[in-house]
């Protein structure tokens, strides 16, 4: 999780703004001084939480250290948002103050009430939805793959972010019953199993080991995993972190592609499944090659590629030639910033493939699949964008 200074500045300048606005009105509007003082003390009150809740360390303290500041942050925001929209529609409301005509009192009655619903739903989507398991099926044609794999079905999972329950299984239990109960033929994890430390997932080694699949569960490493979002006394330190996740990764019974491809065969037919490291736009680490992943993407073998970030596929996947066929490359990492409201995220101002299944404009039958995750990182909620775990059933066109 990360505490960008600029739009820390930013937050609370809108903050300020916003306050001073709504005491004024206060103010104003009431003859008993009540609610002004209740708005001015209350302001007051919160900014010394948040000066609290961004100087606690959050990069070299525990886990609980982490939620507590998650937690305090999201709270903060929750009031603050719900602030902001009153604040907006209570100024439209007042334009025609400007033509010296009243105010649409019913409008800013309206925003008073749309706050408090953002404010609900947000606690909604904090206590309740990002619990709440969506399970989607899909099913893909891929050209290439043999007739033996028509109807395989891969159950894909991915930002599981396991340090944001500390060592309450309780959720990832729910979610390998689930995972289980879909029998699948393969499952395959995306990507960001913890938040920042290896330790984090040694409390759900034994939930996790539970995982059944025929073909197993063949995983890969997500941008938070390396270790990059804490502060290591040495270099020596951070590798010890990573030898740990393999060590964690390979104690599950779970099969770790590191820049690595691993056969799965049926009857005598075969498709690889390839695995890189994360590959990232900026500010994130690039750590993998998908030469490196795969000798010959040109020999005419069926694959599936998991790759965490879908700006890889975005960047250079879905462009490549078309004898360099991958059928099909399963992501996640976008969490559809755990906003989704109608089939509407603000992912899609960062992200041109943000959740769902995507084609390639330059090759047909190139698909991505970018899956929005189980867990959360930087506020616990998810505000619609339902936790989900994705069933891809393969169909063979031969």
């Amino acid at each position: 999780m990360r505490l960008p200074v600029v739009g820390l500045l930013l937050l609370i300048i809108a903050s300020v703004g916003v306050d001073t606005y709504i005491y004024i009105v206060c103010r104003k509007r009431f003859r008993s001084k009540l609610p002004a003082n209740v708005q001015l003390f209350s302001a007051i009150a919160l900014y010394i939480l948040l000066i609290v809740t961004i100087s606690l360390p959050y990069r070299t303290g525990s886990e609980e250290m982490l939620a507590s500041v998650m937690w305090l942050l999201f709270g903060y925001v929750s009031i603050y948002f719900s602030k902001y929209i009153f604040a907006v529609i209570d100024l439209v409301a007042s334009l025609p103050l400007l033509f010296r005509r009243k105010r649409i009192r019913a409008l800013s009655l309206f925003g008073a009430f749309a706050g408090v619903v953002l404010f609900i739903s947000m606690w909604w989507g904090a206590l309740i939805n990002r619990y709440r398991i969506d399970v989607k099926e899909i099913t893909v044609e891929c050209p290439n793959l043999p007739a033996a794999f028509d109807g395989y079905r891969i159950v894909q999972f991915s930002d599981l972010h396991t340090g944001t329950y500390g060592a309450d299984t309780t959720f990832v239990n729910k979610v390998v019953e689930r995972i289980n109960s879909l029998d699948p033929d393969m499952i395959a994890f995306t990507g960001d199993i913890v938040n920042r430390r290896t330790d984090e997932i040694w409390p759900f080694v034994p939930t996790l080991s539970r995982l059944e699949a025929p073909d197993g569960v063949i995983s890969i490493l997500g941008n938070h995993d390396y270790g990059d979002y804490a502060d290591w006394p040495s270099e020596q330190a951070k590798l010890a972190n990573m030898t740990d996740m393999y060590r964690a990764q390979k104690s599950m019974g779970w099969n770790l592609l590191l820049n690595d491809f691993e056969y799965i065969y049926r009857n005598g037919d075969s498709i690889a499944v390839i695995g890189v490291e994360n590959i990232g736009d900026p500010p994130f680490h690039c750590y993998g090659s998908l030469p490196k992943s795969y000798p010959d993407m040109s020999d005419g073998v069926a694959k599936i590629l998991l790759s965490h970030n879908p700006a890889h596929w975005v960047d250079s996947v879905s462009s490549a030639p078309a004898s360099d066929m991958i059928d099909l490359t399963l992501s996640g990492h976008t969490h559809a910033m755990q906003i989704e409201v109608a089939g509407v995220s603000p992912a899609a101002m960062r992200y041109k493939t943000w959740g769902g299944l995507y084609e390639s404009e330059q090759v047909a039958g190139r698909r991505l699949y970018v899956n929005i995750g189980l867990g959360t990182v930087g506020i616990p909620m998810r505000l619609g964008a339902t936790p989900e775990i994705t069933v891809i059933t393969l169909k063979s066109l031969k």
